[in-house]
């Protein structure tokens, strides 16, 4: 019995370990330090990029507006890579100050939104990108500014795309 339970132990683990490599990102595979042509060789080329005020750059792979992950890059002066992350999750959503950051602050930070609207009676422009919370929950963090340009309030809602009792009114 020993033996069958030996077995069993190891076919889980075996299961696990090859469920975890499949988990692996292809930008996880980049370490920092490494030339930012390694990068896009492995990425392609960004659909972004963006001005960092130390010389570097910022390198997007974004799949707005209807995915909901955002690879970010950020490249020093000399080409090389500092970090590489995915975006589009709470924990970074939240680093946004309210009252501080501007509309240019979300875009360098988050790439284009997937939706914008204006409310007018609240004088407010919303920038929406679509996420997956805890890896289950599809959902929209909405930055609102107001009319300088001015982060104001931050709010996260179920993706209204992807939530059938959204979709049918309930």
């Amino acid at each position: 019995m020993g033996t069958l339970s030996n077995f069993v132990k190891r076919a889980w683990l075996a299961a696990a370990a090859l469920l975890a490599a499949g988990c692996v990102q292809p930008w996880q595979s980049i370490e920092p330090g490494s030339d930012q042509s390694a990068l896009i060789a492995r990425l392609g080329p960004p659909r972004e990029t963006y001005n960092l005020p130390d010389g570097g750059k910022r390198l997007m792979w974004p799949t707005q507006p209807m995915g909901s992950t955002n690879t970010v890059a950020d490249i020093d002066a000399s080409g090389k890579v500092v970090s590489v992350r995915q975006v589009m999750q709470e924990s970074e959503f939240y680093r946004a100050k309210v009252n501080e950051w501007t509309r240019n602050d979300v875009l360098i930070n988050f790439g284009r939104p997937a939706e914008t609207a204006y409310f007018s009676r609240m004088q407010r422009e919303v920038w929406s990108y679509r996420y997956i919370a805890n890896n289950i929950d599809y959902m929209m963090f909405h930055f609102y500014f107001d009319d300088q340009g001015i982060l104001r309030l931050t709010q996260k809602t179920p993706d209204p795309m992807r939530d059938r009792n959204l979709r049918r009114g309930f």
